[in-house]
């Protein structure tokens, strides 16, 4: 009897620390969270991803899928993300993304999806959490992009030419780790995931506001050739240069 008490008092305690958790979860503005079983169904979500989503409350989230909620590109490449990690048992960490926002405009994400083992089998998947963190609130401060800025300026001054961590760390005057450390706390990204977010912005740029070809645009931006710079930009974005071009065009008439 004492041992089903003691049971009964640490389920509650678990269950009240669960929804402690979600009711701070929900608190962070531009944090995306979420819970999916295994056939990728929402089961959980905070209030930022309902704005995300562009629906008005929970209950128009859970239980529903990516392919209900999201255009098609991100749909599959959110279940894609999603596979990897039921298939593999891995984390999926610090996935760079370059997300369309509901009004049009563009925002880097940076998204982790880890799997929840099932209690009976560590060694079985029962679902996964994701959270998805807005870049444009990661910075800690001022003084920490002032400590960076000749990082910033490197980058800037040699996009279009072969830039390595040790480049950065030698501008910066850091070693590669302390580099690494200050980027993160700066940005929220690795060193070269900041490179390759300053060379997709470019590109990005130069294909909204000019004619240049896009074998052009890849070469001023720093990728090896078109071919390279379609590859990773249709993996940030699910766009290809040729389709993102469209639609900025579309969107700006």
């Amino acid at each position: 009897m004492t041992s089903a008490v003691g049971r009964h008092a640490r389920a509650d305690g678990i269950l009240w620390a669960q929804t402690e958790v979600l009711d701070l979860i929900d608190l962070l503005v531009d944090v995306m969270f979420c819970m999916k079983d295994t056939e990728s169904r929402y089961l959980v979500v905070n209030h930022a991803f309902v704005r995300r989503a562009g629906r008005n409350s929970k209950r128009d989230v859970v239980g529903q899928r990516a392919a209900d909620l999201f255009s098609a590109p991100l749909a599959e490449r959110y279940e894609e993300q999603d596979r990897r990690v039921f298939t593999t048992g891995r984390p999926l960490r610090d996935e760079l993304e370059l997300i369309r926002r509901e009004d049009g405009g563009l925002g880097w994400y940076v998204t982790t999806k880890l799997p929840v083992p099932a209690d009976d089998d560590p060694r079985q998947v029962r679902g996964l959490v994701s959270i998805s963190r807005d870049l444009r609130t990661t910075s800690s401060g001022e003084g920490h992009v002032r400590a960076l800025r000749s990082v910033v300026e490197y980058v800037r001054a040699h996009l279009s030419e072969t830039i390595r961590v040790s480049h950065l760390a030698a501008a910066a005057g850091l070693s590669q780790s302390q580099l690494e450390r200050r980027m993160r706390n700066a940005f929220g990204l690795s060193a070269m995931q900041y490179v390759l977010r300053a060379r997709v912005e470019l590109a990005a740029e130069l294909l909204s506001d000019s004619d240049l070809a896009i074998a052009e645009v890849a070469v001023m931006a720093g990728f090896y050739d078109q071919s390279d710079l379609t590859k990773r930009f249709a993996r940030l974005t699910n766009e290809t240069p040729a389709q993102f071009r469209d639609l900025q065009r579309n969107i700006s008439r």
